[in-house]
């Protein structure tokens, strides 16, 4: 009748959990149970390094492991006998646990308790231990309790385990506990110098996200693009702000963002919202040629917002340059160009530099005297010349000694016209050039607001400043 009894109630078992959180013993009425516990809302798990206590937030905890073996008489005058594992419990709150569970069968003697059993684990653990809202972890090392006494976990097992057992009376098998602790697998922090509880709380801390990915995996989410419903496996999370997109339209998002360079446009796609993917997330959505040039565009972009680089001016290294802080000379670390900060010229010591002062004849290279030195002057020439016949062009080289000369003259005029029409940005230094409307101007490098007229930073309330100051909002 007993063995009935045992029998049923192990395949009740097997029909309410899964492979994965039951295992029975065909051998003899034995198995295992792994119990998820259920947590609060806001949960936390704590770490105290020195005087500070590190909070941390989690939805779940690394699972009990119910081990057990239930003997002839059972349900009827003896209780299982049974080993309660788990990695996050001191051993007291572990003995009492197990000294509950047996209390729970003397109470229903003569009924079946492990599915009662479970669902106490899962479902009162926290409020029974009265940890409700916060786990603070200890470096108590793992030991093992039974009815019959204490015994220590030898050095080596202790060392190689965070498992913590509670034993009723018995032992199922002889393997170790930490060789059935999932979260003794694949530890990636294995070789690292850890105490006991900064061990335990990276464990912790994997199994929560693992856990947060696979309940995620396997929800369905709405995309807030096209509004159809597709399973979590299907789409992608944007961590800071919490949208969820399918794969196909968030990935086609952000192709087009960094196709057309707009690599700061690699946000959320919800409107409005300016959180940013991970860049593993763009990499999978985008694939490695397009990502590679998002990384190189995003870099650029960055060292560009940053006051204090610039650019070598050769044209054939262009590279990052960090400006000191005294001084108007830069050093190209990369091709050995020391350049003048201002004008972007070789370096020509404390010598005024103004670009309008300066003239293509000062050029030390070649004498260039016999250009004009009007600034219309030299505008006529060079559009005399670029829109030149080759036969023109060659009489023009020729004239004014030879067509190295007419590059040196573009640029020149390209950088008087820019010095004249254009305002540096007062946040990033980029020079603006404001093409209509009103005196409120936006950068095109950082997004941030500014004045026209005066150049000064607009934040909150921008029309404001027009209102308190000198500067008109409109020509």
């Amino acid at each position: 009748m007993a063995f009935e009894e045992q029998e049923n109630e192990l395949l009740a078992l097997q029909s309410i959990f899964g492979s994965e959180d039951f295992i029975r013993h065909e051998s003899k009425s034995a198995g295992e149970i792994r119990v998820s516990v259920e947590l609060p809302s806001e949960y936390k798990v704590a770490l105290r390094e020195g005087g500070t206590l590190k909070q941390y937030k989690i939805s779940f905890l690394p699972t009990l492991l119910l081990t057990f073996e239930l003997p002839e008489n059972y349900p009827y005058s003896s209780p299982p006998d049974f080993t309660l594992c788990c990695s996050w419990l001191t051993q007291k709150q572990l003995a009492d646990l197990g000294t509950h569970l047996t209390e729970l069968y003397n109470a229903s003697r003569g009924d079946v308790v492990l599915f009662s059993w479970v669902q106490f684990l899962r479902e009162d653990t926290i409020r029974f231990l009265n940890i409700t809202s916060m786990l603070e972890l200890s470096n108590e090392p793992s030991t093992s309790f039974s009815s019959q006494g204490t015994m220590d976990v030898e050095p080596s097992e202790q060392e190689n385990s965070q498992t913590t057992g509670y034993s009723h009376p018995r032992s199922l098998s002889d393997d170790k506990n930490e060789a059935r602790d999932p979260l003794n697998e694949h530890n990636p922090f294995s070789g690292l110098s850890l105490t006991p509880s900064q061990t335990l709380l990276s464990k912790i801390l994997i199994h929560d996200a693992a856990q947060e990915q696979k309940v995620f995996q396997s929800t369905v989410y709405d995309c807030a693009v096209c509004f159809i419903s597709y399973l979590g496996s299907e789409c992608i999370k944007i961590q800071e702000c919490g949208h969820v997109f399918c794969r196909s339209c968030l990935a086609e998002y952000c192709k087009v963002q960094i196709t057309e360079g707009n690599v700061r446009g690699v946000t959320c796609a919800q409107e409005g919202c300016t959180a940013l993917p991970a860049q593993a997330q763009v990499q999978s959505l985008v694939g490695e040629e397009l990502f590679k040039r998002y990384d190189r565009l995003l870099l650029q972009s960055t060292l560009d917002r940053m006051s204090d680089v610039i650019y070598c001016p050769r044209t054939s290294c262009a590279s990052p340059v960090i400006i000191e802080k005294d001084g108007n000379v830069a050093l190209c670390s990369i091709c050995g160009f020391a350049f003048c900060t201002s004008c972007k010229k070789a370096y020509h010591g404390t010598n005024d530099c103004e670009l309008l002062n300066s003239h293509p004849e000062n050029d030390s290279e070649q004498s260039i005297a016999d250009l004009p030195r009007s600034l219309e002057g030299m505008k006529a020439l060079w559009e005399d010349y670029a829109s030149g016949s080759k036969q023109r062009r060659r009489l023009l080289e020729s004239r004014y000694g030879g067509k190295g000369r007419f590059p040196k003259l573009e640029d020149y005029l390209s950088g008087g016209w820019i010095a004249l029409n254009s305002k540096n940005c007062p946040y990033c230094s980029c020079k603006i050039e404001k093409n209509g409307g009103c005196n409120i101007v936006t950068c095109s490098q950082c997004d941030r607001h500014f004045c026209w007229i005066c150049l000064t930073v607009l934040s909150g309330r921008t029309y404001q400043h027009f209102q308190s100051s000198e500067c008109y909002l409109y020509l």
